[in-house]
């Protein structure tokens, strides 16, 4: 009976534990609807963004993630060559199922960065170059969005932990 409840307080324990993973990619431009160039590094800075991006400002979709995986869809579906920030997204993960996650968790990164996801997908007004060639794209319905709520520097490698 004791070694029942034991392995019933290991499984709960690990449905409590946040999911993590690790940035494989920090990506910014200066102008919006393009590819973003990877960085090693970057400041998120409060209720604004990442410092340097195009998409920084006061509004709900300062901050993009896309999972590799999500990537790697696309990769096998004919486009071998695609790398993180090419769906113009900030920030590309490892190991955490980016598109299932809820509006209102935070993501905390590195030492000191939190985010809060405040949108999931997104509507794609114009078919961009992914979408024309192969006739889909995962950022509209894999990619998430989130505003930083506490700032900090961030580090490709860097683990990210989700709440």
């Amino acid at each position: 009976m004791e070694s029942t409840l034991n392995q019933i307080d290991i499984l709960e324990d690990k449905n409590r534990r946040a999911a993590s993973g690790k940035i494989v990619a920090i990506s910014i431009s200066k102008k919006r609807g393009i590819p973003k160039t990877n960085v090693p590094s970057a400041d998120l800075i409060e209720n604004h963004g990442i410092e340097g991006d195009a998409h920084a400002g006061n509004w709900h979709r300062q901050v993009s993630f896309l999972a590799l995986e999500s990537i790697n869809k696309m990769r096998k579906a004919g486009l071998p060559k695609l790398r993180p920030g090419a769906f113009a997204e900030n920030i590309t993960t490892e190991f955490i199922d980016i598109p299932n996650l809820q509006i209102g968790s935070q993501i905390k990164i590195g030492q000191d960065a939190v985010l809060e996801i405040t949108q999931i997908g997104k509507e794609c007004h114009s078919k961009c170059a992914i979408f024309v060639k192969i006739g889909d794209c995962v950022m509209p319905k894999e990619g998430i969005f989130a505003k930083v709520i506490k700032p900090g520097k961030i580090f490709e490698g860097d683990e990210v932990v989700v709440d």
